[in-house]
């Protein structure tokens, strides 16, 4: 990690019953470990469009342009699951949004409004989306998972389309799959050359499981070590893995808990020394959250970025719908 790096940004949304929740909401960290919230806790960027609500929040740096990309999930339970989606999840898998909402910026403090991007019609609802540059391809592998018109929308599995310039994105492929089983909340990560997988399986086990390979689009194989070390968990409780790779060479793996309901669902941490060995202990005490995020994304940031975010004042921003 580069010497002026060791800052974090968390781009997060919140468990909460009213609209507010399913925002974005940015914290900052010096170290990783010990975060604050930007914005007092409230939201710094708000849904205008589709479902008017976001979920699952992913960010990554344009290494051409030095641009700022959020992409999340178009989906508000807060709203849609009282109105249009009937309260049945089934609902949502087939006739969720086929958009993930996205933002830009040039400097994390000054945001595009959202837009959204259509992935494919022959997809229900597009969830949680994760973005890694490939340093092969020198392009972006933009992925997600879904389940398809093809087979009823049976099963989901993870989906993956291609860019270089956020304009224009390639014909969405198949990443990975496991038959009758289904799988989400994709995150993918770099390390000596290889690329590392996490996404939650609903069964076999009911757990958020890690694999590797040479390529950003797989094949991928399972981390036996990994499935070990998550043993001690309850099955089903956890899922939408996120991690970062700390200043002294660590990775951090946050795993969000959803085994209560409401605000007691949260990120659970874990450290491990690398990715290749799948030995990740957790690390409560090591931690300090101010209150409980949720589905989201690190990235790494300049010490003149995080004085840049601490010295705006976010209570301009303001929910205008």
């Amino acid at each position: 990690m580069e010497e002026n790096m060791r800052n974090y940004l968390f781009v997060h949304f919140r468990e909460t019953t009213t609209p507010d929740g399913e925002q974005v909401y940015f914290a900052l960290s010096r170290d990783g470990f010990h975060w604050e919230a930007l914005n007092e806790g409230q939201p710094v960027l708000w849904a205008y469009y589709g479902d008017h609500g976001v979920r699952d929040m992913t960010i990554t740096r344009d290494r051409a342009t030095g641009k700022f990309h959020i992409f999340a999930t178009d989906l508000s339970l807060s709203y849609g699951m009282r109105g249009k989606y009937k309260h049945s999840w089934d609902e949502i898998s087939r006739n969720g949004s086929k958009c993930l909402a996205h933002w830009q910026s040039d400097d994390l403090v000054h945001w595009t409004e959202e837009e959204l991007i259509p992935m494919g019609e022959e997809f229900g609802c597009v969830w949680a989306p994760d973005i890694l540059y490939d340093e092969d391809a020198g392009d972006y592998g933009l992925h997600w998972s879904s389940s398809v018109k093809a087979d009823d929308y049976q099963r989901k599995a993870i989906y993956y389309s291609r860019t270089r310039d956020f304009k224009h994105y390639s014909k969405p492929q198949m990443l990975y799959s496991v038959p009758g089983i289904d799988v989400i909340d994709s995150a993918m990560y770099r390390e000596n050359g290889k690329y590392y997988l996490f996404v939650k399986k609903s069964k076999n086990p009911q757990q958020v499981i890690e694999l590797v390979a040479d390529s950003i689009t797989g094949p991928f194989t399972p981390i036996p070590a990994f499935d070990e070390s998550l043993s001690i968990l309850e099955a089903g409780k956890h899922e939408a893995p996120t991690a970062v790779q700390l200043a002294d060479g660590r990775w951090a793996l946050f795993l969000d808990y959803y085994g209560v309901r409401g605000a007691g669902q949260g990120y659970v941490p874990f450290l491990a020394d690398t990715l290749e060995s799948g030995k990740f202990t957790r690390s409560d005490a090591a931690f300090f959250f101010p209150y409980n995020f949720k589905h989201g994304t690190i990235l790494t940031i300049t010490d003149e970025e995080y004085a840049r975010m601490k010295a705006r004042d976010w209570k301009d921003v303001e929910d205008r719908r």
